[in-house]
């Protein structure tokens, strides 16, 4: 659905209808939530505000990061380093949120990032001598950025819903995705404004696609929330690699497409590498 609505507005107006139409979804949902008995609206704080803020900028950026490295001829470089945000994350909550992790999470997330290149590479036909000489390129700066500021996100909307004292896990958890979706909406919405006027009209106009794609990225943000209140961010990150195992089941089973060699192994190594982190936990 995004890929259609890039054609027609342009790839940061089609990341931004899933802030706009992914709001109301979530604040639906928060609604919901309330109307049990003995719920009450968290009371947010100006360091809930901040971080709330700080991971919603940081998303953002980090999506812009990604689509410059495409702008690049070696894109599929910058793709694959992007895909190093997990342990980057692990690094990031270690110094920032004090969440260590033992020897075999460590090595279930370096497993999974193996995984991970795996299939990288072998989409894109690059091999690891193509990826070290390219590592300094352009396109790898993005995707090492990317990865860098989607870690720092996780964290960042971790520890915001950490700093809700009322709710129980999903209430927080909601009430976090509502308060960032609505701020990036004006964060986002503003540098349209600002920069596209044209594009940010387009996306009103195309709201009968625009719809779907909002309401089905909010529900996917709802999971990512939820984990990241009950769990470290690492691993959460870490299990978040299934994402290509879905992937690749749907290339098989809905497209008729046949699995390559490396792309057995690649599942393998995510496989064996969330296994060895859900353990590690």
């Amino acid at each position: 659905m995004q890929q259609k609505l890039k054609a027609l507005m342009g790839t940061e107006a089609a990341a931004f209808v899933r802030f706009l139409y992914g709001a109301p979804v979530a604040i639906a949902l928060l609604a919901a939530l309330l109307a049990r008995p003995g719920e009450h609206l968290p009371t947010p704080t100006l360091q809930f505000l901040a971080l709330a803020a700080l991971g919603g900028a940081c998303q953002i950026v980090a999506t812009n990061l990604l689509i410059m490295a495409f702008g690049y001829r070696n894109f599929a470089v910058g793709t694959a380093y992007s895909k190093t945000e997990a342990p980057q994350a692990a690094v990031m909550a270690y110094f920032l949120l004090n969440e260590g992790l033992s020897l075999p999470g460590w090595m279930g997330i370096l497993v999974a990032l193996a995984g991970v290149m795996v299939l990288s590479l072998a989409s894109s036909r690059l091999t690891v001598a193509d990826l070290l000489r390219d590592s300094v390129q352009p396109a790898a700066l993005c995707g090492i950025g990317a990865g860098f500021l989607f870690g720092l996100t996780g964290i960042c909307f971790r520890a915001a819903s950490l700093d809700l004292h009322t709710g129980d896990v999903l209430t927080r958890a909601i009430f976090t995705l509502s308060v960032t979706n609505t701020l990036q909406i004006l964060m986002a919405g503003g540098m349209l404004a600002w920069r596209r006027p044209e594009e940010l009209m387009k996306a009103f106009t195309t709201w009968r696609v625009s719809s779907r794609v909002g309401f089905l990225s909010v529900c996917g943000s709802a999971c990512w929330f939820t984990a990241f209140t009950l769990a470290p961010v690492a691993p959460v990150r870490a299990l978040g690699q299934v994402e290509l195992l879905f992937t690749l089941a749907f290339s098989r089973f809905y497209l008729g497409e046949r699995p390559k060699r490396s792309d057995i192994l690649g599942a393998l190594l995510i496989v064996l590498g969330v296994v060895a982190v859900v353990l590690a936990r």
